[in-house]
């Protein structure tokens, strides 16, 4: 009885990732100190994560999606997801399989840092298990991207059960962080706490803040998103409120990898025109793609077929169900790339196995993505856990077409059509961390030393204070140095107001403190094109 109902709680979870369907439809500032965006967002050089993401020369990141979540030994027992603490196991030899055959980008759908109930505190088996999976990962020699599916006030269960009053699950489901402001300060302080941890991991190219947010259906059955907007709009349950905090706090600590933003409903490409950008330059703006969802994920026996006719706007009538309709649910993705000047991707896509013109489906899905420049990951890339693989896999395209079948298959049209998209792949970590710009040249005695605002040797506590007292408006005696805020042009570096130690733009209380931070040994962020404190530079 346990792995019957786990087995069902687990299905409920992975297709939901879907994003929720009905008939009637589907589901401040410049948060990392630098200027809104005025034209492109700006890049900082060939081995900079963000050039990943560039749509104008895209895609460059094509992968698949793994799934992780806490194990219930009340649910799950103790083989179905493994001995646990998360489940179902991975190996190395399964993200192995995954980059032979072409991938290169691995997006981790897992647990968040926190616990799910107060007090929010660091759960260390849930750090350690990420920890391990990216180690893997980086030994297949891919990308990934760390993508919270919980956290403070959330937990796995918000994704399937629909009726709280289960005795099933009984004091598991939590929903609580859309009315709780607490829970969502524990998010920013989650993924604070997740940025200074990783920020300097070569292969995390990613931060996805929520997946798949979805207070929209779990309190109000509300699908559309003209239905949700005005009326929460600025409340705990509305995204636009939540997700730019969560920007701020990893910006505080880590000013360059990028942070991968859904919109409401589930991320349906419906919600994306709700979605309000934060400014920040370096943020991604992501869809989840499985409409129409009555194809996507039918159970056997099917009767819909790609291509053909179907309902597809519930108004009774078939219309025509093919590439070009699949271009228009794009449009609102098109949409919202003129108009705010982003850059976006897809990190969920794709049909249940056994669908009737799966291969043309997908390969069509792809060809679109292909055309915009969108990275993509698929749902979903599975372990060789056997207990979990034999009962869950749905989306496991190595199993073939066949429902019945639960092991792999040699070949399958489906397989053909992905593997044949991931041989376009050209980078992978080991050939693009190695396309870092020339170090800055050691100085010489007529140059300075970043950070040291008085030019007295070394950076110390000393430049703070100083910092410090220009920013009050007091003097500041820099020495032989340039004047605090003074522009200087600094070899292979943009131009910067000295004292501006982590290049935000001007010298304020913020360059001060992380001075202070460097004297005490801890680490410091700063813009991608910004020296290193302590670091000799040139004038020029």
């Amino acid at each position: 009885m346990v792995g019957a109902i786990a087995a069902t709680a687990v299905f409920f979870a992975l297709t939901s990732c879907a994003g929720s369907s009905s008939p009637e439809g589907q589901d401040s500032g410049t948060a990392d100190g630098s200027s809104a965006l005025d034209g492109s967002a700006p890049l900082g050089g060939s081995s900079d994560p963000i050039s990943l993401w560039d749509t104008s020369t895209g895609p460059h990141l094509r992968g698949a999606n793994i799934w992780q979540a806490r194990v219930y030994p009340e649910l799950d027992g103790t083989e179905f997801k493994g001995p646990g603490p998360v489940g179902p196991p991975f190996e190395q030899q399964d993200f192995d399989r995954l980059a032979s055959l072409g991938a290169n980008y691995v997006n981790v759908s897992h647990p968040g840092l926190f616990t799910e109930e107060p007090p929010y505190v660091l759960d260390e088996d849930i750090q350690e298990n990420l920890d391990d999976l990216l180690d893997m990962i980086e030994e297949a020699d891919m990308f990934a991207v760390i993508s919270f599916r919980t956290g403070p006030g959330r937990s796995e269960f918000s994704f399937f059960v629909e009726d709280e009053s289960d005795p099933e699950y009984s004091g598991l489901l939590n929903d609580s962080v859309w009315e709780d402001a607490a829970a969502q300060d524990a998010w920013a302080d989650m993924w604070r706490y997740t940025a200074e941890r990783y920020q300097n991991n070569p292969i995390v190219v990613g931060y996805d803040l929520m997946v798949e947010p979805n207070a929209g259906g779990i309190f109000f059955d509300i699908y559309e998103p003209d239905e949700f907007y005005p009326d929460q709009a600025g409340t705990l349950y509305d995204w636009n409120q939540f997700h730019p905090n969560l920007t701020t706090a990893i910006r505080e600590v880590d000013t360059r990898t990028p942070i991968l933003v859904g919109g409401m409903g589930h991320s349906a490409v419906l919600w994306l025109p709700f979605l309000e950008p934060t400014g920040d330059s370096r943020t991604v703006y992501m869809v989840h793609q499985y409409e129409p969802i009555d194809y996507t994920h039918q159970e056997p026996p099917v009767s819909l077929v790609y291509p053909g006719e179907m309902d597809l706007d519930y108004d009774g009538e078939d219309d025509e169900f093919n590439k070009a309709w699949l271009d228009g649910v794009l449009s609102d993705v098109d949409a919202f790339v003129l108009a705010n000047d982003v850059f976006v991707g897809t990190n969920e896509f794709g049909p249940m196995r056994w669908q009737l013109g799966a291969a043309e489906f997908m390969s069509d899905q792809m060809d679109l993505f292909e055309d915009r420049g969108m990275n993509q990951a698929i749902w979903s890339w599975d372990p060789d856990w056997a207990p979990f693989s034999q009962e869950v896999n749905d989306f496991n395209f190595q199993f073939g077409p066949d429902p019945e079948n639960n092991v792999r298959v040699e070949s399958s049209d489906l397989i053909t059509v992905i593997t044949e998209n991931w041989a376009l792949n050209e980078l992978r970590p080991s050939s693009f961390i190695s396309q870092e710009p020339t170090p800055t040249p050691d100085p010489t005695p007529d140059d300075a030393v970043w950070g040291d605002v008085d030019c007295s040797g070394e950076p110390d506590p000393i430049d703070a204070l100083l910092t410090l007292r220009f920013d009050a408006g007091l003097s500041a005696d820099t020495g032989d140095c340039p004047e605090i805020g003074q522009v200087i042009d600094v070899q292979n570096a943009s131009p910067h107001p000295w004292g501006d130690v982590d290049c935000g733009g001007a010298v304020n209380s913020i360059d001060s403190l992380k001075l202070l931070r460097f004297d005490a040994g801890l680490s410091v962020a700063r813009a991608p094109d910004c020296p290193e404190i302590n670091r000799g530079v040139l004038f020029t």
